[in-house]
């Protein structure tokens, strides 16, 4: 569960009138489309004071009909299309092994779909393999068409692949136990119920885990569905290798050949020892390291680690309890005033359940751990856009600063929060106005919750962005992104629980 979130009751977003304010300037100049000018001639001074007034977008009207918004940007997801393609592509080979076959695919050629599959389902959790994922997609230069980077922008919904592979390897699994025990019954030996045994094992650890994974029972306990989904995992991982050999003892027998022999020409074998890599690699970079926490206020803090050096836009798991929760945060780079040297980095807490409370209210030195290598995020796709609008409410701020920090995209800044400087700091108030010294700060003690859409569309209007980027709850991120792109405005926000 990733707690770079703002929580929902410091963020939810009602809808009010919004007063038009003083002009909102560009970090990079003022769009000739964004204002109109007032001139006013000083009797005193005689000359000429020019005001700039921007002029107040109207909202324009949600493109297409009700249906065809709701299955284009809510149902039909790049999540989805991206589950549904590899689901598609598993279809399709199932069926040519039944028309090669006759009806009576092998089980071996079965289990090596399984296998491959449960491949791609874990190399989308391997953090090298997903940076470069992103790395290759961003690639792409400003000149490219908007339409081309603004789906290159979506590669954040790679969780498709894990989910939609994860998904097909357990369905080719059932049916290789299903050939399996039909085998067993024609030919009951030893080494044959060896596999039986080893094959149910595994379907069952799968089925488990995919049951625990299903969005509404990993909301309501997500703290169950990471014990199922780790400690299953590995239950699975264990039985799939000694299935492996077992399967290749049978082979081997069949075959009149030895079970190394077996072993080596097996595609399989190779899947499963590519599969387990990924998992030993991410957990041999265990590490227990100290943390330093500054407190902002009874809401927040940020917790300061000094063992490395942090780029902008990438994440970490960080735990108390290793083997039990973990939780994602988006790293911010810390920055010696005097050298302007990168020194470490920091992470944003604010107060979202038991664990953030407990962060908070420890105020003392101590040690955290942190598992894996650092992990590219959603925002590191703004790189591929001229001009960007950055949305924030409550703690979403804290995975901007990074992006703040880098001063890669000329950007504007909306940040909707209760008093911004009393629950954040002033630190984190400055950071943002020095990325964007017009920034809109919305204090919504004093001043209500904006209506954010429109909010979102006028700095859009100004700078003439080119995309809209949001940190926030699920309720506001899915509120902001739809009333974008209904608009023809390309809008991400993190995909939750996938």
């Amino acid at each position: 569960m990733s707690h770079n979130m703002p929580h929902d009751s410091d963020t939810d977003q009602g809808t009010i009138t919004p007063m038009a304010p003083s002009f909102q300037g560009s970090s990079i100049g003022t769009s000739t489309r964004a204002g109109s000018t007032k001139s006013s001639i000083s009797n005193e001074k005689e000359s000429a004071i020019i005001e700039i007034v921007p002029q107040r977008a109207t909202l324009p009207d949600q493109l297409g009909s009700d249906l065809s918004r709701q299955i284009r940007h809510k149902y039909a997801s790049s999540y989805r299309k991206i589950f549904g393609v590899i689901f598609t592509i598993n279809l399709i080979v199932f069926l040519v092994f039944l028309i090669t076959t006759r009806g009576n695919p092998n089980s071996r050629d079965i289990g090596s779909a399984a296998s491959a599959n449960l491949l791609v389902c874990i190399l989308f959790r391997q953090e090298e393999f997903v940076n470069l994922v992103y790395e290759i997609f961003v690639l792409a230069p400003h000149s490219w068409p908007l339409a081309i980077r603004k789906r290159l922008a979506k590669v954040f919904h790679y969780g498709g692949c894990h989910s939609g592979a994860g998904t097909a390897a357990v369905v080719w699994y059932l049916l290789y136990t299903i050939l399996a025990t039909k085998e067993y019954i024609q030919d009951k030996q030893t080494d044959t119920l060896i596999n039986i045994i080893t094959s149910y094992i595994v379907i069952t650890m799968f089925i488990v885990i995919l049951t625990a994974a299903h969005p509404d029972l990993r909301r309501k306990y997500h703290d169950h569905f990471e014990a199922f989904h780790r400690f299953a995992g590995w239950t699975a991982l264990l039985a799939f290798w000694t299935h492996n050999i077992a399967s290749a003892n049978v082979t081997a027998r069949q075959w009149h050949a030895s079970i190394g022999y077996v072993l080596v020409r097996s595609p399989n074998f190779w899947f499963i020892i590519l599969t387990t890599s990924c998992t030993i690699a991410s957990w041999s970079r265990l590490r227990r390291h100290t943390v330093y926490p500054e407190k902002l206020s009874d809401h927040a803090t940020r917790l300061h680690f000094k063992y490395r050096g942090m780029s902008p836009f990438y994440g970490v798991k960080i735990s108390d309890k290793p083997l039990t929760e973990w939780h994602a945060f988006a790293t911010i780079p810390d920055v010696e005033p005097e050298s302007g040297r990168i020194n470490g980095f920091s992470v944003v807490v604010s107060n979202a359940g038991d664990w953030t409370k407990k962060q908070i209210t420890k105020p003392n030195e101590r040690k955290l751990w942190i598992r894996g290598a650092p992990l590219h995020g959603l925002l590191y796709t703004s790189r591929l856009f001229r001009r960007i609008v950055v949305v924030a409410t409550g703690s979403g701020i804290g995975p901007c600063l990074s992006l703040l920090f880098a001063d890669v995209t000329p950007r504007r800044v909306l940040w909707s929060t209760r008093d911004p400087e009393k629950t954040y700091g002033p630190g984190v108030v400055a950071e943002v106005r020095r990325a964007d010294p017009k920034a809109v700060i919305w204090n919504t003690n004093e001043k209500g919750y904006p209506d954010i859409v429109a909010e979102t569309y006028q700095l859009v209007h100004e700078l003439d962005a080119e995309a809209v980027f949001i940190i926030s709850n699920p309720k506001v991120t899915e509120k902001v992104v739809f009333g974008m792109q209904t608009r023809g405005i390309p809008a991400y926000g993190a995909i939750f629980d996938s």
